[in-house]
């Protein structure tokens, strides 16, 4: 027979109810304590500048932007945590390597759904004024909300916040940050303000344009001349190479229900089909192009437009026009565009 004592020296047999109550009484033994997991530190970088060269960025007064919150945004923009079904998150439709596409034809949002358009990319997109391709939401918090909630990514955000908040690492964070726990609406304003980070005003061009005749090549300085010639800034003007405004280009018209675009949001006849000028920033790895994502390859989409888009009763015709280039003109052209390369730094952070 075995016994073992601790300090009032009960004597158990290893079997049976014994050994129970051994376990049970070891109990008097002291236990080594269970260190703390250690607080959840995020990574928070520097707010990158702004563009320079172009108007002051207007962020709301109710999401004023600092260190803390992008990089809680941040945290979010990646957490596939934030859909439906834990399979997708921001990043799913604006990866890096496809210019902050998703190369796709049209976008797959929750639960693997097709959507009915492509995926626009974000290079920017803090400067823009209207969101989607038809310009229906009027700001990048309410984008966001619809985008959140709806096709892209079918959470029911009531739970996911709730989720958040049962995650100890987010919650002190939107503590820090909001002062409560996360909602709906902090959520968004998170990831909105992150989204404002994501800014291109370091291309090739860009160094040409600040005086370094070094950064891009001779072939591409006379493509910028033939953008110009060929009126192309008509639409893709300024800084952003988008004049944020609503063209038919013919696009989709052909279809037996053709995507009306942004006449459902206007109500004018002249726009239908109609869609908001997408920006040429990083236009090399975006393919496919336009909005129904119709056209596989960048010179398709030059040999398109240049050739005065698809005819139709709503098309443009003021600013796309059928010209006259030379296969040496449309070679220096597409070397140009190539310099509006973005050298993408987006990467996945450290999740709570």
């Amino acid at each position: 027979m075995q016994t073992t004592h601790c300090p009032r020296s009960f004597p158990l047999v290893f079997s049976g109810m014994g050994f129970l109550l051994y376990l049970l009484l070891s109990g008097c033994q002291q236990q080594p304590p269970v260190p703390a997991a250690p607080e959840f530190q995020p990574e928070i970088l520097p707010i990158p500048k702004q563009l320079a060269t172009y108007e002051e960025m207007q962020i709301p007064a109710d999401n004023a932007m600092t260190p803390e919150k992008v990089a809680l945004g941040r945290q979010l923009f990646f957490d596939k945590r934030l859909s439906v079904d834990g399979t997708r998150s921001c990043y799913s439709c604006h990866v890096c390597e496809k210019g902050l596409t998703d190369g796709l034809p049209k976008a797959v949002g929750a639960l693997n759904k097709q959507l009915p358009r492509s995926s626009p990319t974000l290079w920017n997109i803090g400067y823009h004024k209207e969101f989607y391709w038809d310009g229906r939401s009027g700001s990048l918090e309410k984008q966001g909300m619809a985008a959140w909630t709806g096709g892209n990514m079918g959470a029911k955000a009531d739970e996911i916040a709730a989720k958040l908040n049962g995650i100890s690492g987010y919650k002190s964070q939107f503590q820090k940050v909001f002062g409560s726990d996360a909602t709906p609406d902090n959520i968004i304003k998170a990831i909105c303000a992150f989204e404002r980070t994501i800014i291109s005003g370091d291309t090739a061009y860009d160094r040409w344009k600040a005086g370094d005749q070094s950064a891009i090549g001779e072939e591409a300085k006379r493509g910028f001349k033939v953008f110009q010639d060929l009126k192309c800034n008509n639409c893709h003007d300024g800084v952003l190479f988008t004049d944020q405004q609503y063209h038919n280009v013919g696009i989709g018209m052909d279809a037996k229900e053709p995507d009306v675009g942004r006449f459902k949001v206007s109500n004018k006849p002249e726009d239908t089909g109609a869609f908001k000028t997408p920006t040429l920033r990083d236009i090399t790895k975006s393919a496919p192009y336009f909005h129904d994502g119709s056209t596989a390859t960048l010179e398709e989409a030059v040999d398109l437009m240049v050739g005065g888009g698809k005819p139709n009763k709503y098309l443009d015709k003021k600013n796309i026009q059928k010209r006259k280039v030379t296969p040496k003109q449309k070679q220096d052209l597409l070397a140009f565009l190539k310099t509006l390369d973005v050298d993408c730094t987006l990467t996945e952070p450290k999740l709570p």
